[in-house]
């Protein structure tokens, strides 16, 4: 086993009254699949945790999918790389156990500034039935209390790309401490950009919302504390894995859609502050500005949206709450939207607000999909960069479904920023039209 380094990468103004959708039964689908790999989540989650580093145990595949996702530059210090399982460890001639301990003890002396190791499952050390969970039990003892060791698992075999970020931090939950304090906290979950959580964090202040946690923490040593007193808010819709683990420890999820676009912000924002009781007044005058500002921005992307027929193959999981936005605040018409997993519970309030009739898709059989979108010839087809090319040579614009996740696109003032994904494609379209 060898490791191989890759380098640091580095508008609405009042909620509108819910469409009764709940009895939506989504069109089922089970067959060949495209996904992206779950050990992309690596690339925003090294960001986000400045003090972690993430040991992918795998192939060269992995290391050089890696490297090509990140976009990276081979002569910075990066925050992950690859632990390779070489012949003889695929074939059991080499015990992967002591060659994984002798990588982590080079790169734990190598790398000081590592508080919190993730030991990254992929489908190779899942195929020869490697127990990194067992290993880094093992060598968290060994290591602790200066570095904590977790385990979690980024294998493509049967997840989405997004389940990386979900399997991590259901690893960091499990392990977070103990609420020791009676009084009742706010956890947001899910990884977000450092200005967006600035944003939100100066809202919930102002509001009286105290105290207030983010998980995953940009620190080792700041990640919270979970209890029966915790309430948790989801950023993403694809975190169920760590909900489950939150729950587990006595936490309570605060239903609500979810924070993109000015009406989704709103509706996510005033979830909590129902449940920390701030009067409306309050919740108005910190809002007001920031509602407004964002309404305002997704003015100039209505008229080259509105009308527009949209698809969405099943990718990263946001595509219902992003079809709700181009639905209710740009005007867009949604031919299929189609998702990996439906939580029914977590995206209760998405489907509520969803227009009539809309046809949800749940998980894929990609050539019947692509028949359907084909038959529909749609202005514009989000789905996966396998499907993105062969579909543009075919005369349709796409949208890669992974650009929504690598772009800050939560809050208020990030609502022109999402408008701006779509409203791109279509622009370019025209500008090459002869």
């Amino acid at each position: 086993m060898t490791t191989l380094e890759l380098d640091r990468i580095a508008g609405c103004a009042e909620p509108a009254q819910h469409a009764k959708n709940q009895q939506i039964e989504p069109l089922r689908e089970r067959g060949q699949r495209e996904v992206f790999c779950g050990l992309t989540g690596i690339v925003w989650l090294h960001r986000k945790i400045q003090d972690a580093f993430f040991l992918i145990v795998g192939s060269r595949t992995c290391a050089h999918l890696m490297q090509s996702a990140a976009g990276v530059m081979i002569f910075a210090e990066p925050r992950f790389a690859t632990a390779i399982l070489e012949e003889r460890d695929l074939a059991g001639l080499a015990d992967a156990n002591e060659e994984l301990d002798a990588v982590v003890q080079r790169l734990l002396a190598r790398r000081t500034d590592i508080k919190t190791l993730f030991l990254v499952g992929s489908c190779p050390s899942e195929v020869i039935k490697l127990d990194l969970k067992r290993a880094a039990a093992r060598l968290s003892a060994q290591y602790a209390p200066d570095v904590r060791i977790l385990n979690y698992s980024g294998s493509g075999i049967e997840t989405t790309f997004t389940q990386g970020e979900d399997a991590c931090l259901a690893a960091i939950a499990e392990q977070s401490p103990a609420e020791t304090s009676e009084e009742t906290s706010l956890v947001v979950v899910g990884a977000l950009a450092d200005v967006v959580e600035d944003q939100f964090a100066r809202m919930f202040e102002e509001m009286g919302v105290a105290p207030v946690r983010f998980l995953p923490a940009r620190k080792s040593a700041e990640m919270p504390a979970i209890g029966p007193n915790t309430r948790y808010l989801l950023a993403h819709p694809y975190l169920r894995d760590t909900a489950a683990a939150l729950e587990e420890r006595g936490a309570q999820r605060i239903p609500a859609p979810f924070p993109l676009g000015v009406e989704g912000v709103t509706a996510w924002l005033k979830a909590a502050a129902d449940a920390w009781g701030v009067p409306q007044q309050t919740f108005d005058d910190v809002t007001a500005a920031p509602r407004a500002r964002g309404a305002r921005s997704l003015e100039r992307y209505r008229a080259a949206l509105a009308g527009k027929r949209a698809f969405f193959f099943p990718d990263s999981q946001l595509e219902i709450p992003i079809a709700r936005f181009l639905a209710r605040e740009l005007g867009m018409k949604l031919t299929e939207v189609g998702t990996p997993y439906l939580h029914r519970a977590h995206l209760s309030e998405e489907i509520e607000m969803l227009p009539d009739g809309v046809q949800l898709s749940e998980g894929q059989d990609v050539d019947k999909q692509l028949d359907r979108c084909r038959d529909l010839r749609p202005d514009i087809t989000v789905c996966g960069l396998g499907l993105a090319n062969p579909l543009e040579a075919e005369g349709l614009a796409t949208k890669w479904s992974i650009e929504l996740v690598f772009t800050p696109i939560q809050g208020y003032d990030q609502c022109a920023d999402l408008a701006e994904l779509f409203a791109r494609p279509l622009l370019r379209r025209e500008r090459l039209t002869v």
